[in-house]
């Protein structure tokens, strides 16, 4: 790694490694900047909070100072309810692009915030594509709105953003981002993909930890949502009025949050920013898909939209496989995988982000191995049933 810190040796903390799309494992510098207290109306809080701000827009390639930076506190789930309800006034209506669990779940927000909306759902093995957004829009002049999920985690699918982006700029719709589990590895720069406002959180691929998101916006946008909110504590304006005035935030910070963070943000200027830790993701997911495959196991997504991410496997078709004791032998081996959040097929998940390299993944493949005979398991390959399904719907 080109900051000169190795991957975090999991055995002499004795804890695992997170192969999961986050929380996710952090180095030992970022876990070191939490062991300070901070005063969060203090100055040089205050003086951090600034720097974190000025970093994360320095990723976005915004050179026309376009776009402010808003920390939220809370999951990254608050930040994309908070986007969603400053974002889109109370007449507007969204086009939701969704091909897994988080695109459902903007829509079940919408509909907990009285937006109207329709849904392009893909299902679990397809991207939308621009010109299906065109006949929507094209079909239903009142879309106001469109929203896609960068990287959706719950299959590992890697989203066209731009194809997109094109599809609803030539349509004169405006475009939100959910880059959660994309931003700081997958580019998002407003000089190609023309969003009005994007979200992310502390703990995806900038390596830092949960505590808070963040919405990065159009400052013209940001003056349109004030006395939008439908919420005291996820008012996006309001938090930025705050902030620019004050340099605070208006409620209590997760202060140890926030300069773990920006640890981490140094650390990932020093690796090379977005480019540099996105190619150490793409190695780790080649690694571990090549390693993974030569044991037989079948990935849910053709190779064309694997994102480097986090991947998705179909369980074996053995009946010696049980899943949660290969999870229980994958983490006395020292990594944590994730179950699967598909409604068709039996699948589990296993991420690529985080402080490992490719020499990290191909333990996690050894562990595999190890695990698989531990049960008895001589052949990974998933039920025939499951690559028929695939093929059906990916068609």
């Amino acid at each position: 790694m080109s900051d000169q810190t190795p991957p975090l040796a999991a055995p002499e903390l004795g804890e695992p490694y997170l192969l999961t799309p986050g929380p996710l494992t952090t180095s030992a510098r970022t876990k070191r900047a939490m062991l300070r207290d901070w005063g969060s109306w203090d100055g040089e809080f205050r003086a951090l909070t600034a720097e974190m701000r000025t970093r994360l827009l320095a990723l976005t390639g915004d050179t026309e100072n376009l776009l402010d930076c808003v920390p939220m506190q809370g999951s990254g789930t608050f930040s994309v309810e908070a986007m969603l309800g400053s974002f889109i006034p109370h007449d507007g209506k969204v086009l939701v692009l969704s091909n897994g669990a988080y695109g459902l779940r903007i829509a079940q927000t919408l509909d907990y915030l009285n937006r109207a909306y329709t849904v392009i759902d893909k299902g679990d093995y397809m991207p939308p594509r621009g010109p299906e957004v065109t006949a929507a829009i094209d079909a239903d002049p009142a879309i106001t709105h469109v929203i896609i999920v960068h990287c959706e985690t719950s299959s590992g699918i890697l989203n066209p953003v731009k194809e997109i982006s094109d599809a609803v700029a030539a349509s004169g719709r405006k475009l939100l981002v959910d880059s959660m589990s994309a931003f700081g590895a997958i580019d998002l720069n407003i000089n190609e993909i023309n969003y009005i406002a994007m979200v992310s959180s502390a703990n995806k691929c900038i390596e830092g930890v949960p505590g808070f998101g963040f919405i990065i916006a159009r400052k013209d946008e940001l003056e349109a949502a004030k006395g939008r909110s439908h919420s005291l504590s996820l008012d996006v304006h309001a938090q930025w009025s705050h902030m620019n005035k004050t340099g605070q935030w208006r409620f209590t910070p997760p202060t140890h949050v926030v300069v773990a963070f920006l640890e981490a943000l140094r650390a990932h200027e020093a690796e090379g920013s977005t480019t540099g830790r996105g190619n150490r993701y793409a190695k780790n997911r080649d690694c571990l898909v090549a390693g993974m495959r030569d044991l037989g196991f079948e990935t849910l997504l053709k190779d064309r939209w694997l994102s480097p991410i986090i991947v998705t496997f179909f369980c074996p078709a053995s009946a010696a496989f049980d899943f949660d004791k290969f999870y229980t032998l994958m983490k006395s081996r020292g990594f944590i995988i994730y179950p699967g959040k598909l409604t068709v097929v039996d699948s589990f998940r296993i991420g690529c982000i985080g402080q490992m390299d490719e020499h990290v993944m191909r333990n996690v493949v050894a562990a595999a191995a190890e695990s698989l005979a531990e049960m008895g398991v001589n052949n990974a390959a998933p039920p025939e049933a499951a690559l028929i399904e695939r093929a059906r719907l990916a068609a």
